[in-house]
């Protein structure tokens, strides 16, 4: 249950570049990327590293959008960032979120997503505060590829659309 809602969190807040509205977020400077997600949910920190492009940012994000399961129903620009709400559906799971992401996308980023997801019609919503805390790191190591995703057990998993 505890993975299920931390993907939820990481899907929607990862799918927030992808605005159907006239506002966008910012693209991520290239490179490695650490991201500390904290919450309610989670045992402890979880800590995720990416190697991205311009190119696996985009995958990124499409990707997590669960093969177009999810939709955006708000981005607005604010004098702190950007907040957004977004929607999910995938088979009988149902999930929302408002985040409120702060960051300058080139050294760090921020998000704050407040998250309830329904596992199937008729039970109750598990709700979640989720906090990412991504930071630059630098260049990719030489042999990372745009798109890998180092996980907290060190297992690298690629983001689906890229090549080795």
């Amino acid at each position: 249950m505890t993975r299920i809602v931390l993907l939820s969190s990481v899907a929607c807040v990862m799918s927030l570049g992808l605005a159907a509205h006239a506002e966008e977020l910012p693209k991520r400077k290239a490179g490695l990327w650490e991201s500390t997600v904290t919450g309610s949910t989670l045992p402890a920190p979880q800590v995720i590293k990416q190697c991205i492009d311009d190119k696996t940012d985009s995958l990124a994000q499409s990707a997590a959008m669960g093969g177009g399961n999810c939709k955006q129903t708000r981005l607005e620009k604010t004098s702190a960032g950007y907040e957004i709400d977004a929607a999910c559906q995938m088979g009988q799971m149902s999930s929302t979120a408002k985040s409120v992401i702060s960051g300058d996308f080139s050294s760090k980023i921020t998000a704050k997503i407040s998250s309830s997801v329904v596992m199937a019609q008729g039970q109750p919503p598990v709700t979640s505060t989720t906090t990412v805390e991504a930071k630059y790191v630098g260049p990719c190591a030489a042999d990372q590829k745009p798109g890998d995703i180092i996980m907290p057990d060190g297992k690298v998993v690629r983001t689906p659309g890229t090549t080795k």
